[in-house]
């Protein structure tokens, strides 16, 4: 279920932030955590949302809306051709 989809570096402190927060608060893992694994990651919730985003198993999506700049044209163009 891995997505191959390019984040901002905004976008990505967003979701690990948000999904840190997550499992913090008791959501569980995503991700298949052993015990060792819990212990080299010192049961750090930003480093298991880190995780979980390198896996591509964070049910989060992101909406990007089109550039102002583009419905302008489009504005412009729609009344070029009314004319």
């Amino acid at each position: 279920m891995k997505t191959v989809e390019q984040y901002t570096k905004y976008e990505k402190a967003r979701i690990l932030g948000s999904r840190a927060l997550q499992i913090s608060m008791g959501a569980p893992f995503l991700v298949k955590l052993e015990e060792e694994d819990l212990k080299e990651l010192k049961y750090d919730s930003l480093a298991i949302a880190r995780r979980e985003l390198d896996a591509g198993v964070i049910p989060i999506t992101i909406r990007r809306p089109l550039p102002a700049v583009r419905k302008l044209k489009e504005r412009k163009e729609a009344v070029k051709a009314a004319e």
